[in-house]
């Protein structure tokens, strides 16, 4: 009976999918099977007596020769993954199993491309990492930190810039710069120039010294051929707000085509962030804030009153609150209308914000009602000179839509403890306090009533 000759060794392990490396103790390739070609873009000719680590990617080399040491100290390796650089400048992502014969001095690993499998796990981790660094960072820088570390797990991130467009200033600013070098050499002139060109074309792009059919805008930059860049405009429903950008110099980059689509997936990942980040945060100052002044609301004034007499009471102060309200409000929107009596609302808001120190606070209170929170145990003088400022602030006429209204507050004071221990009684007596005055006002003006004609400049009568 005649019989089949058998194949030899190696061409079964050339009909493997898998590849079949063996390294010597040095790391040089002494045998390669004939599907390296396809997952490392190699042929093995080319392999044969070539450093292994060459073809590592560089951030996984480290710990690549630590799995190598173990292996050699005879502890087999199974399912370690890492990355190499194909031929093409691409990268695979690569499953070994491999041990170490101790005879032959050789190591043997087998090695699977897990690349698609990699990018979907990768690319799904990195959607819910925004989304939680989205969810759960303080403000946008910390967000931004977030997303460059988020990014540098798929694609080398050296230099990261955020860039989003400013219409006042006609170029965009950076709330993100990160190269990890001299700070006075970050390279925003560039980082502005791709930022316009992303955002003007919609599209991503790769720019090396080597890059064709560069615009013009661009091709200044391609001259020199110490640089690399990624870059991707920050796409949103209301169009695009920016751009993500990667910077690395030219002797370390191994940016490549692939990582342009990757890039612009992350940079649509962070848009939405954006997004929600900004929303986030016109929700929480709308709840903190009056939108016509741009001063604490009633809510904001209560919570730093409370949190304001907690400190005083630990530290034995005095504070004082004093309460404003606005002489001849009522005949300024009556005779003239809402639109004159809110651009006086804004104006005495921002004479108001003269007079006071940092560790103060001045809120509306609703209609022409405002609230002053003096800290830092301020006595009966210091708070005289705080109310003589603001009346002689208010003796300029306010010039509103061509009209020049000359117009005072009246304001009522009360001190903590003296007049109360709480937000609500220290308000009530400086409520009382104010009205007092504001009777005081009117008694003063019962010979000539307060009327429109009697609120306007005398220049202007």
């Amino acid at each position: 009976m005649k019989t089949e000759p058998r194949p030899s060794l190696e061409t079964v392990l050339d009909l493997m999918l898998d590849a079949v490396c063996v390294v010597d103790a040095n790391g040089h390739f002494v045998y390669v099977s004939a599907a390296c070609e396809s997952i490392f873009g190699y042929t093995q000719e080319e392999m044969i007596g070539r450093q292994m680590m060459e073809l590592v990617a560089p951030e996984d080399r480290e710990r690549t020769l630590l799995a190598a040491q173990q292996v050699m100290s005879g502890q087999p390796s199974l399912h370690f993954e890492n990355r190499y650089i194909r031929r093409d400048g691409t990268r695979v992502d690569i499953m070994w199993s491999a041990r170490w014969s101790e005879g032959d001095q050789l190591r043997i690993g087998v090695a699977r491309d897990v690349t698609g499998r990699k990018r979907s796990e990768s690319l799904q981790e990195t959607v819910y990492a925004i989304s939680e660094a989205a969810h759960n960072t303080a403000d946008l820088t910390s967000l931004f930190e977030q997303v460059h570390q988020i990014t540098g797990r798929l694609i080398p991130a050296p230099g990261c810039f955020v860039a989003l467009k400013d219409a006042d200033q006609g170029r965009p600013t950076f709330p993100y710069c990160r190269t990890g070098g001299d700070p006075a050499q970050l390279p925003l002139e560039p980082a502005a120039i791709l930022c316009a060109e992303v955002t003007r074309t919609g599209r991503a792009l790769l720019l090396t010294a080597n890059s064709e059919g560069a615009c013009d805008n661009l091709k200044a930059l391609t001259a020199t051929n110490s640089f690399c860049w990624l870059a991707a405009p920050l796409a949103t429903g209301q169009g695009c707000i920016g751009a993500l950008l990667l910077y690395d110099t030219a002797e370390t980059a191994t940016y490549c085509e692939q990582d342009i689509d990757l890039l612009q997936f992350i940079a649509n990942q962070v848009a939405t962030a954006i997004e929600r980040k900004q929303l986030q945060a016109r929700l929480e100052r709308m709840a903190q804030y009056d939108e016509l002044t741009g001063l604490p609301n009633r809510a904001f004034l209560f919570d730093r009153l409370k949190t304001a007499l907690a400190r005083a009471r630990r530290n034995d102060e005095r504070l004082a609150v004093l309460y404003l309200d606005l002489n001849g409000f009522k005949q300024v929107n009556d005779g003239y209308g809402h639109s004159v009596g809110d651009l006086l609302l804004q104006a005495f808001a921002q004479r108001l914000t003269q007079h006071i120190r940092e560790t103060d606070t001045v809120a509306r209170m609703g209609g022409d009602e405002f609230v002053m929170l003096l800290e830092g145990s301020p006595t009966a003088a210091d708070t005289a000179v705080v109310v003589t400022h603001i009346l002689a602030a208010m003796q300029a006429p306010i010039d509103l839509a061509g009209l020049a209204l000359a117009i005072q507050p009246s304001i009522g004071v009360a001190y903590f403890p003296e007049h109360g221990t709480d937000e609500a009684s220290l308000l009530r007596r400086a409520d009382e306090a104010m009205y007092q005055a504001k009777s005081e006002c009117a008694r003063q003006h019962d010979s000539s009533p307060l009327t429109v004609d009697t609120l306007l400049d005398k220049d202007q009568r």
